[in-house]
């Protein structure tokens, strides 16, 4: 078991690299949200400050590099990337799932690697919902934190990877008890993530209920977990698997609508919004929808692998002064500012959202600030 674990981690972080994984028709609706240009912003470039506080630690962008990868050898040369470029922007970071570290020790190096190369930044360590069904409680939880010196635990929920993956183990039966109960125990914030099909207003209202402060959406619209098992289904000649994969490959709530609608249920909850982030212009829609991080997974994985830390400084720093520029033309001088900035909701995403319920006149008309 312990091996296949490995090899499975192994394989979905190749399958990252090499296949095409992203969504098919459904995107992550941030082509539905358009901010209000402003062509008297009254601030300068150079004035905007990026700088954030989360759970505590100062960030120099609000910007998570998302859990991907650990548990196999492949990890340790992209989380050595991905650990020095979070250390040399200021930025966060989350490991892969540690399963495979808590059931053979020798693993564990491939997720330390992080903390040893970055001993300063904000470290989310990283275990599944299934998981808990299974018998992990609060012990496991504290081994994933103690293992990387984390400065939170991220509870990762993929019911859909589990339905689909040819070994998955979709139980999900009583999770929502553990994770309250880990909640109320754990030394860290416990945030909880979906890995790309969404977070609904019910299961926000249920987490927030549980003791749960901050939801990473994990929308639709990026990487499509769905597809990630179709490739490996079709390998493994597991064709009842690999068709219910590609029927389901673009299913989930898309990114922006999963924001609009955690923040509806949960105001006071913070999120992380991840799932196809692809510019800096969509992480500023995204906070500005309501997010106070953004997370990037896929395009971080695969520059890390192929161009090392020096191309993936160069990304990131890309994405940050893209971020930097929509705030100056909509007047916003801080990612405070920028999350009471107003936007119109158009299209698909308006749609869904008013059917749920969700007033999206009130993000038209807010005023962020008066000359």
């Amino acid at each position: 078991m312990r091996s296949l674990i490995s090899e499975r981690k192994k394989s979905h972080v190749e399958i990252c690299l090499f296949k095409n994984v992203n969504f098919v028709s459904k995107t992550a609706g941030f082509n539905d949200i358009e901010l209000i240009h402003r062509a008297l912003p009254e601030l300068n470039l150079n004035d905007i400050d990026l700088e954030v506080e989360f759970f505590g630690f100062r960030f120099k962008a609000p910007i998570i590099i998302s859990a991907m990868t650990g548990g196999t050898s492949l990890s340790i040369k992209i989380n050595k990337a991905l650990a020095a470029a979070a250390k040399e922007l200021g930025l966060g970071m989350g490991v892969g799932s540690q399963r495979a570290a808590i059931e053979n020790p020798s693993l564990e190096y491939t997720f330390r690697v992080v903390r040893e190369i970055a001993p300063e930044i904000f470290l989310i360590a990283n275990l599944g919902g299934a998981q808990l069904s299974l018998g992990y409680d609060v012990e496991e939880a504290k081994r994933a934190v103690e293992m990387i010196n984390a400065n939170a635990l991220a509870i990762h929920l993929n019911p859909l990877q589990e339905a689909v993956q040819p070994e998955g183990e979709p139980v999900f039966k009583d999770v929502l008890a553990k994770i309250s109960r880990i909640a109320s125990l754990l030394d860290v914030p416990l945030i909880i993530k979906e890995t790309g099909a969404g977070i609904s207003m019910e299961v926000a209202q249920a987490l927030r209920e549980a003791g749960i402060k901050c939801i990473d959406v994990g929308g639709a619209g990026g990487t499509s977990w769905a597809a990630v098992e179709y490739y490996r289904s079709l390998e493994a000649g597991n064709e009842i698997k690999s068709s219910l994969a590609k029927l389901l490959w673009d299913w989930g709530i898309p990114t922006a609508i999963s924001i609009c609608e955690v923040k509806h249920a949960a105001p006071d909850i913070e999120v992380i919004a991840t799932g196809g982030i692809r510019s800096g212009l969509d992480a500023a829609k995204a906070i500005a929808l309501g997010a106070s991080m953004v997370g990037i997974a896929l395009p971080v994985l695969r520059i890390a692998y192929n161009y090392g830390v020096d191309g993936l400084i160069k990304y990131l720093r890309k994405i940050i002064d893209e971020l930097k520029t929509v705030m100056f033309l909509v007047g916003a001088r801080s990612v405070v500012e920028l999350k009471e900035t107003p936007l119109i909701i158009t299209g698909f995403t308006a749609k869904w959202l008013e059917l749920r319920g969700i007033d999206i006149k009130r993000y038209a008309r807010r005023s962020m600030k008066s000359f």
